[in-house]
């Protein structure tokens, strides 16, 4: 398997370890946990590169769950022809990390505050987590189905409920449930590996099937 990170590009080792401890705050102790005071103080930098490097407070919950997004990773190469093999390793391991990142305490914790902000005049944060959030999850699994069309092994008719599809079967009721206190799913593995073949079986061309 190549391209195997979890570090987004557009972020830096160093932004990417005051992202993980603005996290950990957020997680901690709730959206007041989050300041750019507690978060220099925490991640031991200054406000000022904060500032440079997210902008406001806004500017870093942005940059926050774009981070978090990023570890769904699709595993994309430039230029590459895919093959059934590499297809469906690519879409397991995005099953994977979507199971591993909706049941993480991360997600479920600003999922919860963004369901908490639903009825305020301004739900900033419900919007910052469809716009820089699932938005770019979405993004990159669909130019992954596109690419598996492309190239002959899948056949997606509705390409919008193709993917909706694979979604429902990754991920079913059980963000839901996690949400509402329920464990997290003990296997993301052997799930992601039954999901994905399901998805096959629907949206495989022979290709696939054969192999």
């Amino acid at each position: 398997m190549t391209g195997d990170t979890r570090r987004p590009p557009e972020f830096s080792p160093r932004q990417s370890a005051v992202l993980e401890e603005a996290l950990r705050l957020l997680v901690e102790g709730g959206e007041k946990a989050l300041t750019t005071a507690g978060v220099a103080r925490a991640a031991n930098c200054s406000k000022e590169s904060l500032y440079k490097w997210f902008g406001d407070r806004d500017g870093l919950l942005s940059a926050m769950i774009a981070y978090q997004a990023s570890k769904v990773r699709t595993l994309e190469t430039e230029g590459e022809r895919l093959s059934a093999a590499s297809l469906k390793d690519r879409l397991e391991t995005f099953a994977r990390d979507l199971l591993e990142v909706l049941a993480g305490d991360v997600s479920l914790a600003l999922n919860r505050l963004a369901i908490g902000q639903v009825n305020r005049e301004s739900a900033r944060l419900g919007e910052l987590l469809r716009e820089r959030g699932r938005r770019q999850i979405d993004r990159r699994a669909r130019a992954l189905l596109d690419a598996g069309q492309r190239a002959g092994l899948l056949f997606l008719g509705d390409a919008e409920e193709a993917y909706r599809t694979l979604c429902g079967v990754i991920v079913s009721v059980l963000h839901l449930r996690m949400l509402l206190g329920d464990p997290p799913v003990k296997d993301a593995v052997k799930r992601a590996e039954k999901a994905v073949a399901a998805f096959l079986k629907l949206y495989g061309t022979e290709k696939v099937l054969a192999g």
